[in-house]
Parts: structure tokens; sequence; C-alpha cells
């Protein structure tokens, strides 16, 4: 698989067995020697490659020991310490990181609850690991502009020049990024102040930042919404006024995936793929393709639903998605090709059926 195949593959690994996962051990197996493996390349069974339980004397402490030392002729150049994935990450959880970064030649290190991977350098003070990580990558949540950067780290394209050149802009957009998402979710009286005073002539006192704290809020989210979809648009080739032209046409009172008759050019324009439709079959494709090649889950708009089949083949149904009433809901079917409709509240709770996927997947394989 390529690599953004196998990122995702061991996000939709993390998200359905996360639960499961209770101790630092656990963690290290379900999840981080995987990423070392297949994300980045290395054998975790060759000792000259990945040291586990790596022994850095630091100062009067001696025989201490840090999680995994990934090696490159014979050098160290990335220590990684490891954290349960029940728990987020602290600024205290980096301590021992801190400690070792100076007593080898490593310019990299990382810690992780193998969901959350934060990579450290040097770039305030050689030899000294920095206090704020250049690069965090969220398994659950791929921010997939940073996937270069970690493809760098890997064993077959390793460039730690690179790395180190690009680490400072890294550090500082990641940080800005993450700021500019937290307030979108929930504005601070800064944020909320900077916009009100460029609309609102009046003073701002305690009554405007309360009556405007949910407009900013709810106008930062459409228009985070608004950007998506004009993305999706141009992506699809289509303007505002144009629908997206379904592939499927009714048949015993339900759309079944075949193609549409020429002459029925008015039910057609009723038909619009939306964003959650096109997200929710990135999420199951994600699922999918642990089982087979991404290419071969494909997708079909109708009225009634948007189907995510295998081989675009209609008789092949990995999932439907219902997203067009009020109510959101994911179809499964069995062997029988019965469905069952699951009610979800949000897109990333599609994740909970991901066996029941998998399943359909497999069936037609």
């Amino acid at each position: 698989m390529e690599f953004t195949e196998r990122l995702a593959a061991l996000a939709t690994k993390i998200r359905t067995q996360a639960d499961s996962i209770n101790t630092e051990e656990a963690t290290k197996n379900a999840f981080v020697m995987p990423f070392i493996s297949t994300i980045l390349g290395y054998d975790v069974f060759n000792p000259l490659e990945v040291v586990p339980e790596y022994t850095a004397d630091v100062g009067t402490k001696k025989h201490e020991k840090i999680d995994y030392a990934v090696l490159r002729d014979g050098e160290v150049q990335i220590l990684i310490e490891c954290k349960t994935s029940q728990n987020g990450l602290k600024v205290e959880h980096a301590s021992q990181l801190f400690r070792y970064f100076a007593t080898t030649n490593a310019r990299i290190a990382a810690l992780t609850n193998g969901v959350v991977w934060q990579f450290y350098t040097d770039l305030d003070a050689p030899n000294k690991m920095d206090a704020k990580p250049f690069l965090v990558l969220d398994l659950e949540d791929i921010d997939e502009t940073l996937l270069p950067e970690i493809q760098k780290l890997s064993k077959g394209s390793f460039d730690l020049e690179s790395i180190i050149s690009a680490a400072e802009e890294l550090k500082y957009v990641g940080a800005l990024k993450r700021e500019i998402a937290a307030q979108f979710r929930e504005p601070s009286d800064e944020w909320v102040r900077f916009f009100t005073t460029r609309v609102y002539e009046g003073s701002f006192t305690a009554k405007v930042r309360e009556q405007f704290t949910p407009l900013v809020a709810k106008a930062s989210r459409q228009f985070l919404t608004e950007q998506v979809n004009d993305r999706l648009k141009a992506a699809l080739g289509v303007s505002d006024s144009e629908a997206v032209p379904p592939t499927e046409t009714a048949q015993n009172g339900e759309d079944t995936g075949t193609t549409a008759n020429s002459d029925s050019e008015d039910v057609l324009s009723d038909i619009v793929t939306t964003a959650d439709e096109l997200q929710g079959y990135q999420i199951v494709k994600a699922i999918g393709c642990s089982e087979v090649p991404p290419e071969r889950i494909t997708h079909r708009d109708s009225k009634s639903y948007f189907a995510v089949l295998l081989d675009d083949n209609n008789r092949r149904p990995v999932a439907r998605l219902r997203f067009n009433g009020k109510r959101k809901y994911l179809g499964i079917l069995d062997e029988n090709k019965t469905e069952t409709r699951h009610a979800i509240d949000g897109l990333e709770e599609i994740y909970k059926f991901a066996d029941a996927i998998r399943e359909g997947v497999i069936r037609y394989r």
C-alpha cells in the first residue's frame, strides 16, 4: 500500500481498538510498533534499526531507559517515549525525553500515546530539546499537509537536514492552526472583540459580548462549511446552480444504482451530492481499504441515498448514506442485501460500524 493508505489503515485500527487498550504496553504493541514499522518503515525486530528500552545514562541517573531508539548507520536518530493511549499527552510526560535528548546524537524526539505523535527537535538551543513540538500528528484527525514531513522521517526517505530546515515553520504554522481551530470551536473574548468591533459601531460592553459570542461562533462554522463546499464544487466541476449528475435511477420505488435514462433530466436536477455525503464516503473508504485497495471502493449518488459500492457494482453494496432527511442514517446490508438503518448524530459515529463495513467489503472481494 501507499504511504497514505497505510496511515489510513492504522488510523482505522486505532479508532476501532482504542477503547480496548488500557495499558502502556498494550499501546506500544497495538499502535506504536505498527507506526514505527508500517508508517516509518523500520524493522522493530532488528536491533540495528530499533532498540526497545534504550539505555541512556543522564548525569547521576544511571541505566535510565527510553522506550525506543531508532538507529541509522549505528547512530541514534529518533528517540520515542510512549504513554498509554487512554490519556492525553502533557508537557510533564516529556520530562524523560528532555533529559535523554542531550545524551545522544539524536536530533528528533517523539512523545506519543499511539494516537497523537508530538515531534521535537532543538531549534531554540543546540542539543537541548525544545519545550514545544514542531510537528503534531493526530491519527484521529490527520492533517494531510503534514504527511510529506512525516515521510521524511521514514527509513526509505530519511532526510534530517530537510526536516530540521522546515521545523521552525512547521512549529509556528502548526501552533497557529491549532489556535485558530480552538477559536473556531470556542471563541475567546479577544476573538469575539476583534470581529465584533469591525461590524458593530457601538461600545463593546459585557452585554454586547454576550450577544456576539454565539454569533461569532456560528459565523465561523458557516464560513468553514462554505469553504469546504466551494472546494468540493470546484473538485466536482459544478457551479452553485448546477447539481451533481447522478448515476442511479429508481427501481421498485427506490434508487438502485443503474444508469439514468436521458429523458429524466427534470429528476436528475433534484439530486445534489453534499459535503457530508462525500466526507462520509471517505470514512467508509478509509475503513474498507484495510481489506481491499482503496480504488475498488467507489460511490454513486441518488435521490434516496448515497451508495458506497465495491468495484462500482450496484450488486456489491458496502453501505448506504441516508443523509437527505432531518436525521442522518447509515445503512448496513447483510449477506442477503437486507438493509439495517442506524441513526447517527455525526459522521464520526460511522467508525462505530467499522466491523460491519469491513464484513461487507470482505463479502464481495
